[in-house]
């Protein structure tokens, strides 16, 4: 298990590139931490570290949002906080993008964890003393 510490809001970048940089072949990160940990906070980092160029935000209304880098990938975030029933995943093409090969960053991942596959990263994210964020990765 990996353990990354990050003491503030300006370390967050650093964070997500250790994150990225030590999984180099991993696509698919499955995020959780209860409400205000920092999942969002740690996506949009992430998506600046993968130099997407558009605005990143919390996807909670359409489940999913796609973003563009600069080299015209995709990157993909879903929010499943709101969906009541697995179908729901799959009505929005949940397995296309998982089988993408392209990134994946789940937040709300307990909703669909009996359909993420096996090469799932999975994140937790706890909040410690005066605000400091403990990352875990479980490969």
């Amino acid at each position: 298990m990996l353990r990354i510490s990050i003491p503030d809001l300006a370390s967050i970048d650093d964070a997500a590139r250790k994150l990225i940089d030590t999984l180099p072949d991993k696509r698919i990160f499955a995020f959780y931490g209860e409400m205000g940990a920092g999942k969002t906070t740690l996506i949009k980092a992430l998506c600046r570290v993968l130099k997407v160029t558009d605005v990143t935000s919390s996807p909670s209304f359409g489940l999913i949002y796609e973003y563009r880098t600069t080299g015209s990938d995709s990157v993909y975030h879903f929010d499943f906080y709101r969906i009541e029933h697995l179908e729901e995943a799959y009505d929005i093409g949940y397995e296309e993008y998982i089988e993408s090969g392209r990134y994946c960053f789940i937040e709300w991942p307990g909703k669909v964890a009996s359909v993420l596959p096996p090469e799932t990263v999975n994140v937790s994210l706890h909040v410690a003393e005066n605000n400091e964020r403990i990352m875990e990765v479980e490969v």
